[in-house]
């Protein structure tokens, strides 16, 4: 085992609809970019150019050819579980943050003793602990056991690994926002960012995954620039290996990280991250009955499709990175969903939101890191109270109703809830809704 690696393998920085606010994440900093395709974009197939992609009109269910592939047919449910629990229920999908800095090297180490990430050792000599990934084990074993050991735990379980790639802000070293999107210009980062991420992928290989890039970065691009064509970023410049043909922009970045997955891991699953606050209106925190929360989630979608996102296999969504009460309670800050959806911000508006977003994209969402809190919890550090899990596994349609292929829960930060510590709760009712039969993911759609 590792020392003093990141507590967490990385937890999110403030992911989900409060706005990006906060930030946690592992040890260390990074960033990264591709193309929004002008005939050549790394071989990934073309999304279209903005608000004429998702078209032919959606189906009824968009979700259906990837679950199909899958052999599920069923709304999949998940977690970011630790070991002590994650066999405990039937789960689908279980996740792991990879985040807290790359190798300060330009090629992905080769060695654990003798390769540093942010000037530390990542020897377990080290006290501090190394911020890459791969040398999160034992120093006496090849960089990428640590993935390696989770990719097998989790099949060896049945369920499917999922990876959420947040790199780019910890290996940049500034603050999330504008200073971390106009890194991903450094060419020498980005890099290092393409080397590692090709270096997940060759650990992958042909298994089974689903991969969730940079969550919060997306969002923080389009308040840049709402054309990710006009935001530089390098692309062809830092990786001529896999997208020597892409152009140097934010727009680009997409379509290189997915056309890397798609050669290096032809089984993996993949999708960028749609935030509810990219446009600069929480469309999930909103309160304005008036809003139009469509039309936001079709600017938020039509970014993401400039990003190849559209080239993806699904798009991720959340509600918040942390408990209600926690955001109450230590920061002063109301982000209860009201359950009876008599006002706002409530779920039917959230759903909304991921309703739109998926058929402007002609992609199904998977909602992600939901909080694990619920209402029997008595309201302190990893115990705090939150609704939205059990919302989600009373009304399980709405998520099929909206397009979504799956619920998984998780804390966003070290100080939440989570399913080690909530008495039991998700894992209940985890079994309860599979021993119910699931939610069928497209009620109204024929099995061939």
């Amino acid at each position: 085992m590792c020392r003093k690696c990141p507590p967490d393998a990385g937890t999110d920085g403030g992911t989900g609809s409060d706005g990006g606010t906060g930030s946690d994440g592992g040890t260390g900093t990074d960033g990264g970019t591709p193309d929004a395709g002008t005939g050549s974009d790394a071989g990934t197939p073309d999304a279209g150019t903005g608000s004429d992609a998702g078209t032919p009109p959606p189906t009824s269910c968009l979700g259906q050819p990837l679950l199909q592939s899958l052999g599920k047919d069923h709304v999949l449910l998940g977690g970011k579980t630790n070991d002590d629990v994650a066999g405990l229920a039937p789960f689908d999908l279980r996740y792991i943050y990879l985040a807290g800095g790359l190798f300060d090297s330009a090629q992905a180490c080769t060695s654990c003793l003798s390769c540093t990430s942010a000037g530390q050792s990542c020897s377990n000599l080290n006290p501090n602990g190394c911020g890459w990934h791969g040398c999160w084990q034992w120093d006496q074993l090849a960089p990428g056991q640590f993935l390696r050991d989770f990719l097998l735990k989790t099949t060896t379980l049945g369920q499917i690994p999922m990876i959420t790639y947040y790199e780019i802000l910890h290996t940049s070293r500034v603050a999330e926002g504008p200073q971390e999107v106009a890194k991903a210009q450094d060419v020498a980062l980005m890099q290092r960012y393409y080397n590692d991420w090709r270096f997940v992928l060759q650990q992958i290989g042909s298994k089974t995954v689903f991969l969730h890039v940079e969550p919060d970065f997306w969002a923080y691009a389009q308040q840049v620039n709402t054309n990710p064509r006009l935001i530089p970023a390098a692309v062809a410049s830092a990786n001529p290996t896999d997208c020597g043909t892409v152009e140097n922009s934010i727009a680009g970045m997409g379509r290189c990280m997915i056309a890397m997955a798609r050669k290096y891991a032809p089984n993996a699953r993949i999708g960028l991250h749609a935030s509810a606050w990219g446009t600069k209106i929480d469309a999930m925190m909103n309160k304005d009955p008036l809003l139009d929360v469509e039309a936001e989630a079709r600017k938020t979608a039509d970014f993401l499709l400039q990003c190849g996102a559209g080239a993806g296999d699904f798009i991720v969504v959340e509600t918040s990175d942390r408990d209600a009460q926690y955001y109450q309670v230590r920061l002063g800050r109301n982000s209860w969903w009201d359950p009876t959806n008599a006002t706002l911000p409530n779920f039917r508006q959230a759903f909304r939101f991921a309703k739109a977003l998926s058929e402007r994209m002609n992609l199904p969402n998977l909602w992600w890191q939901v909080p694990v809190g619920n209402m029997a919890m008595p309201g302190y550090d990893q115990h705090w109270k939150d609704n939205r899990l059990d919302y989600f596994l009373d009304h399980p349609q709405e998520v099929a109703a909206a397009h979504g292929i799956g619920v998984i829960f998780g804390a966003g930060e070290q100080l939440q809830t989570n399913p080690s510590t909530d008495n039991g709760h998700l894992l209940l009712r985890t079994n309860d809704y599979f021993l119910g039969g699931g939610q069928p993911a497209c009620p109204n759609t024929p099995t061939p």
